[in-house]
């Protein structure tokens, strides 16, 4: 079990790599199925794991260029409030309820990912000095990052599904920049939501550790590996899958 968990650690980074989010909606019940964690070890678990490998990723976008960093920062401070918030309402949640809430988010990530949004144009540069334009998105961006935030906390998703349509249609980026930015916000998002359950649970830390480098090394081989599939067919099947995990978590823990 602890080598097939180890496994698909992999194909969590991949995701993160290729469409920048869906990471850490695998990685949840990936600890909980598959290497047998608690709902709330695992939740806090999979923030370490997304949050590193999304903090790698981010890194290698904005090293290509394809990352808008005052938009990131931005909407990734409003995100930490929220998350550190989250994680504090999650001690009022029993371990059921947290993954049946979890699956409802999955049914959700997989409607916003089976709607065809329209690219951003590019025509902010949201990284211009111009204090208008931050002011503006300071107002668009404050109320998502919270909400993305909370669930973040509460349930232990990096919220790069949210992240990715709010940041095409609110910050107006292009899709190559979005990827990018969503990855800082997702580590900043996932930092401050680990923060919230410090001193309340205890880690298997060796097995984070190497479920955290197997991720990493997937995100880097999807980073590569995204010039070569379409984005709409990859986030179709990402949507289907999703689905039939939420129901599978649903029918576990509904009693």
């Amino acid at each position: 079990m602890t080598f097939l968990g180890l496994l698909l650690a992999a194909l969590i980074g991949v995701s993160l790599g290729i469409m920048g989010a869906g990471g850490s909606i695998i990685t949840v019940p990936i600890l909980v199925y598959v290497l047998g964690f608690g709902a709330k070890e695992a939740i806090a678990s999979s923030l370490v794991v997304v949050g590193v490998t999304s903090l790698l990723g981010a890194l290698a976008h904005r090293h290509e260029g394809q990352m808008r960093l005052r938009v990131a920062l931005i909407f990734g401070v409003f995100a930490m409030v929220g998350a550190y918030g989250g994680a504090q309402l999650a001690s009022f949640f029993s371990d059921a309820a947290q993954l049946i809430l979890f699956a409802v988010v999955m049914l959700v990530a997989a409607f916003v990912m089976l709607r065809e949004e329209e690219p951003g144009k590019g025509g902010e540069d949201a990284d211009s000095p111009g204090g208008y334009a931050v002011r503006r998105m300071v107002i668009r961006l404050a109320a998502p990052g919270i909400a993305v935030g909370i669930l973040t906390g509460l349930v232990g998703v990096g919220g790069g599904f949210l992240i990715v349509p709010v940041l095409v249609l609110l910050a107006d980026l292009p899709m190559k920049a979005t990827v990018g930015t969503s990855l800082l916000v997702i580590a900043m998002n996932s930092a401050a939501g680990f923060a919230g359950y410090l001193g309340t649970l205890e880690l298997q830390w060796a097995l984070v550790a190497a479920f955290t480098a197997l991720a990493v090394g997937g995100s880097f081989a999807g980073t590569y590996l995204a010039q070569y599939f379409s984005g709409v067919v990859l986030k179709r099947g990402f949507a289907v899958f999703l689905v039939l995990m939420a129901v599978f978590i649903l029918y576990q823990n509904w009693r």
